[in-house]
């Protein structure tokens, strides 16, 4: 029994000493462990153009969001997601076709970005290339270990096709 007491012991004297370090740093910049330090890398703010791009995609206004992703992709050209945005406002355009150059580029920005692998593989459906988005399926099937909504849809969206329906352009 004193065994046990002893080791509770230890392992609360180690947690105490544990603790003390970890809080040193703070205290000896004049600080305290319950204040944020004021040497904290400030956040990037957010770039406007994408924020104004992501509100004309939601109100369905893709000619808008082009031009603002344009912007985006000027200031941040190695932005996956930006190449994703602008080949979705693309497809949803009715330029299918066009929209495979974005996607791919965003692709072989991130090849595990999820969005590009779903958008690109409805574009491939929209141009009667089937058997392309299933290799974007089994592409998300790969990197989605527990299942996502990605490849839920792109799934869904094949299982559509072959019943006759395909992806429209626009919403």
């Amino acid at each position: 029994m004193s065994c046990i007491i002893k080791s509770g012991l230890s392992a609360m004297a180690l947690l105490a000493t544990v603790s003390a370090l970890a809080t040193a740093p703070a205290m000896a910049a004049g600080g305290s462990s319950d204040q944020p330090s004021t040497r904290s890398v400030p956040a990037r703010p957010a770039n406007p153009d994408f924020e104004n791009a992501k509100a004309a995609l939601h109100h369905n206004q893709y000619a808008n969001a082009i031009g603002w992703l344009n912007r985006v992709i000027a200031a941040e050209p190695n932005n996956p997601e930006a190449w994703n945005l602008l080949g979705y406002a693309t497809r949803k355009s009715g330029d299918p076709a066009g929209s495979l150059q974005h996607y791919q580029k965003a692709l072989s920005l991130d090849p595990r970005h999820l969005g590009a692998h779903e958008y690109i593989g409805e574009a491939y459906l929209m141009l009667d290339q089937p058997q392309r988005a299933e290799e974007h399926l089994s592409r998300l099937d790969q990197l989605c270990t527990f299942g996502c909504k990605e490849h839920r849809e792109l799934k869904a969206a094949i299982a559509n096709y072959k019943r006759g329906i395909k992806p429209r352009a626009s919403n």
